[in-house]
């Protein structure tokens, strides 16, 4: 297995049926000022990057919420920011989870080592009985051998623990004298969202929100605003959502006439 030549390539996607990292030559372009409504989320993840960036101690990440809502959007525009400063993504899939150990080795080489990659696991979430997420405590605890210092876990997710909660798990739950005492199921999911040491929480936007995201899609529209934020409301109402994807599809299906 080969690198990519990291000095011109910021991002790659790991093909496991070829057991290899393929470049990513058409990044998404999407910047940091694009991102409107996530400010606290924002900051949050910028301050933590930048003391990787510096060699410093810095968390992995969780960024969990409603859909739609900014975060896989987020990472891409960290990338963007700071590819200048030495800053790297690579992309795994939950499928391909089990592959850790041999992706780390390629992040651990002399090629790498001068560059700080973020490793990217978007839209993470499990079902009962899938495995996998252990491969996940190689890279946010490590095992006899710890991961590479230059490599660190940014995870998007539907699912506040990545793992599914029934009633039956919580049920198992027990008072202890004055201490609260998990049955294994729960214990075994919390073991893992546990080891990302910063949570950031994203919710659904407010119509107020919604339009401030449709007016950074707009900034040159020289039409009715108001018939325009109109039409953007009827666009998200038909579907039952108004976020910051709403947003930019309805910038896209948009062909200049307002009814």
């Amino acid at each position: 297995m080969s690198s990519p030549d990291w000095k011109s390539i910021h991002a790659a996607i790991w093909r496991a049926r070829r057991a290899q990292l393929k470049p990513v030559t058409r990044l998404d372009p999407t910047c940091l000022d694009q991102l409107v409504g996530i400010d606290h989320q924002k900051q949050q993840l910028l301050d933590n990057t930048r003391r990787f960036l510096r060699g410093e101690r810095a968390n992995h990440a969780l960024l969990w919420g409603a859909r739609g809502t900014g975060k896989s959007s987020l990472v891409r525009a960290l990338l963007n920011e700071f590819a200048g400063d030495g800053l790297r993504c690579l992309e795994v899939s939950l499928h391909d989870l089990d592959d850790l150990p041999e992706i780390l080795d390629l992040l651990d080489s002399t090629a790498a080592q001068d560059y700080r990659f973020i490793l990217f696991c978007d839209d993470l979430s499990f079902e009962p009985g899938d495995a996998r997420y252990k491969h996940l405590k190689t890279v946010l605890a490590g095992s006899l051998e710890m991961p590479p210092d230059n490599v660190l876990l940014y995870a998007t997710s539907n699912r506040r623990h990545l793992l599914p909660e029934s009633a039956d798990d919580n049920a198992r739950t027990q008072v202890v004298g004055s201490e609260l005492h998990h049955g294994d199921t729960v214990e075994e999911v919390l073991s893992l969202a546990d080891r990302f040491g910063l949570w950031l929480s994203f919710y659904p936007a407010d119509w107020s929100t919604y339009l401030q995201m449709v007016d950074s899609y707009f900034g040159d529209y020289c039409g009715d605003r108001d018939a325009l934020h109109a039409a953007a409301k009827q666009f998200a109402l038909l579907r039952a959502n108004h976020s910051g994807r709403t947003a930019e599809q309805f910038f896209y299906s948009f062909n200049g006439a307002i009814d």
